[in-house]
């Protein structure tokens, strides 16, 4: 029998790619969201996070329709997906208790995988303040600039002390870069002229294929305990090489190793070493 996966936030630009990629690959995929994701015809609920009974009711697999299929694992994404969509207050009170809900009731289901989307934003994004080196890595203490990103370290700390409590619990955080996809990289060109433009992230993003691949993966890890994971392209969103972008933006940083002339500047070593993951595309291509 294939493994029952719900996803949240199946409808956004990740979402649609991850319960694409995890059908394709034998999963038995939940979608959740507030809207049905573009183009999929399979299993989904409307389902507001927030509200703690409906996320306790659909991981328990207790709706009615759907009460002989157990969950095997949760995949949440879902969230206010950036810094400055809305007010404060309003981010933090959707996208903190619906992780928290999410987090206790798969605990509390017995669900024992959990991989879920953190953010590049706790390295300190949009660095104003440069960052102690590059590349990034997850070696470094959380910089949350944002309450979006605070929201998101504050999640990385829930998942560590949960999996204290339930040695079993195995939890994978994926801080992704900046997601886009074919239909964005005709835009890219509009930043090769000025590296200040992308300088917030270190020039990096995520294509959202990769982006599935790396939850696929997140899926596989058994192990238990906490770990969090850089996810970003092989390379940066510029033309330019990296010698020139950080000599332009970030004169005097640190450079811990040698990096290629467009490799990544958001370290996905961690990603790699851990998890398997091998970003397969690139807006160059």
């Amino acid at each position: 029998m294939s493994e029952r996966v719900v996803v949240t936030g199946a409808a956004g630009k990740l979402g649609r790619a991850v319960v694409q990629d995890l059908s394709e690959h034998g999963f038995s995929v939940l979608a959740l969201d507030r809207v049905r994701p573009q183009g999929w015809a399979g299993d989904f609920l409307q389902v507001d996070l927030t509200d703690q009974a409906q996320v306790v009711e659909v991981l328990a697999a207790r709706t009615d329709e759907r009460s002989t299929v157990p969950v095997d694992a949760v995949v949440h994404l879902a969230a206010v997906p950036a810094p400055g969509l809305l007010p404060n207050s309003a981010t933090f009170t959707n996208n903190m208790p619906a992780t928290w809900n999410v987090f206790t009731a798969a605990r509390a289901a017995g669900i024992r995988r959990v991989v879920w989307a953190s953010s590049e934003t706790v390295l300190g994004l949009p660095f104003e303040t440069p960052p102690p080196y590059a590349p990034v890595d997850e070696e470094y203490r959380p910089r949350p600039e944002s309450t979006y990103s605070l929201v998101k370290t504050l999640e990385e700390e829930l998942a560590h002390h949960l999996c204290r409590w339930e040695p079993g619990l195995s939890m994978t955080g994926l801080r992704f870069s900046n997601v886009l996809g074919p239909e964005d990289y005709p835009g890219f060109a509009a930043w090769q002229d000025d590296p200040s433009v992308r300088r917030w992230n270190l020039w990096g993003y995520v294509d959202s294929r990769d982006g599935a691949q790396a939850v696929r993966r997140g899926l596989a890890r058994t192990e238990p305990g906490v770990e969090v994971c850089i996810v970003a392209a092989a390379d940066t969103v510029m033309e330019r090489p990296n010698a020139e972008l950080l000599a332009a933006e970030f004169p005097g940083l640190e450079l811990r190793r040698e990096v290629g002339e467009h490799e990544t500047l958001l370290s996905i070593d961690k990603a790699r070493r851990l998890l398997g993951y091998d970003p397969q595309f690139s807006w160059r291509d």
